[in-house]
């Protein structure tokens, strides 16, 4: 009796099927920021990548940046919010490095923003004033650049001071004149603490520009693309959540640790949805004319060039 319920077990078993092991893959994100950011965390929240088979692990960094060095290094698959510049630099040297999806287009995420008691007033009156933007390469040293273009300073100069939490402290011990931020950070502009002077979406040039980007290391893309194909199919699918469902606005809220009335400020009027498409990527050719004369790359990339770095969307 024993020897037939073992083999009923074992029948019933192979005709169950074999179990599907879950595919494991990391994440570079910045410090909670741009809504791609938060799309791992979510997404595992409401079980969007594990309805494709994935264990997604978000590791965060201090920005785009050390995101970008931790996948081309390989330790981590993918990269979220790695700048243009950087990634065109990156690719022409290169590095190991694919797009796979846009985290943001245009800018309307970021502002610059000086103290309450400031005698600056608009961009205009930063000629000889410090301008802060996050780190060489990212899409914050764009945003400084068209704006300076776009109302012709000169004499300013633009500083690499880090974070958006870095960069208020100091703006306001009186270290940098002008500093800048991005949803979600909005804490100190709610509290009259801060006073916007300019906002990238400002210039028209930048407002199709995909600035921040996805990005996947090409080793592993290459070994594994099934796997990159369905973690993006999970981000179209988390980032639709976030804008279409009810719940999308309260899980947004948690995962910032912001208010949910803040939280729809800074969905609404900083991360707007065509604004945070993942299948989005547009502008370059405006960017590398730039990304050449401040010498990311040594000349505009190829059409050939372009087709294998930009791999969106990703089938």
């Amino acid at each position: 009796m024993r020897r037939y319920l073992i083999c009923g077990a074992l029948v019933s078993l192979c005709l169950s099927g074999p179990a599907l092991a879950e595919d494991h893959i990391k994440v570079a994100c910045g410090d909670i920021g741009p809504l791609q950011d938060m799309v791992p965390e979510i997404g595992n929240r409401i079980g969007t990548f594990k309805k494709h088979g994935l264990v997604v692990e978000p590791l965060y960094t201090q920005g785009s940046a050390e995101s970008l060095n931790a996948v081309l290094s390989g330790s981590v698959q993918v990269g979220i919010a790695a700048g243009s510049f950087a990634v065109l630099s990156a690719y022409a040297k290169g590095a190991p490095v694919r797009v796979i999806g846009g985290t943001m287009t245009g800018v309307s995420d970021q502002f610059w923003y000086v103290r309450a008691d400031s005698p600056i007033h608009s961009f205009k009156e930063t000629e000889g004033k410090t301008i802060a933007f996050s780190t060489p390469g990212a899409s914050t040293q764009i945003a400084v650049l068209a704006l300076m273009d776009l109302y012709g300073v000169k004499t300013a100069r633009p500083v690499a001071t880090g974070g958006p939490a870095v960069t208020l402290t100091q703006v306001m011990t009186g270290q940098i004149d002008v500093g800048w931020s991005t949803a979600p950070y909005i804490d100190a502009l709610q509290e009259g603490k801060i006073r916007i002077i300019a906002r990238p979406s400002e210039v028209p040039q930048l407002r199709d520009q995909t600035v921040r980007m996805i990005v996947a290391n090409a080793d592993a893309l290459a070994k594994n693309r099934d796997v990159f194909v369905r973690y993006m199919q999970a981000v179209r699918e988390t980032t639709a959540w976030i804008y279409n469902d009810p719940a999308g606005l309260k899980t947004l809220a948690e995962v910032a640790k912001i208010s949910e009335p803040v939280a729809a400020r800074v969905r609404d009027e900083f991360l707007p949805k065509e604004a945070t498409d993942p299948d989005r990527v547009s502008g370059l050719d405006e960017i590398m004319p730039d990304a050449v004369k401040l010498k990311y790359i040594p000349t505009p990339l190829t059409a050939t060039q372009i087709k294998e770095l930009i791999q969106v969307p990703l089938k």
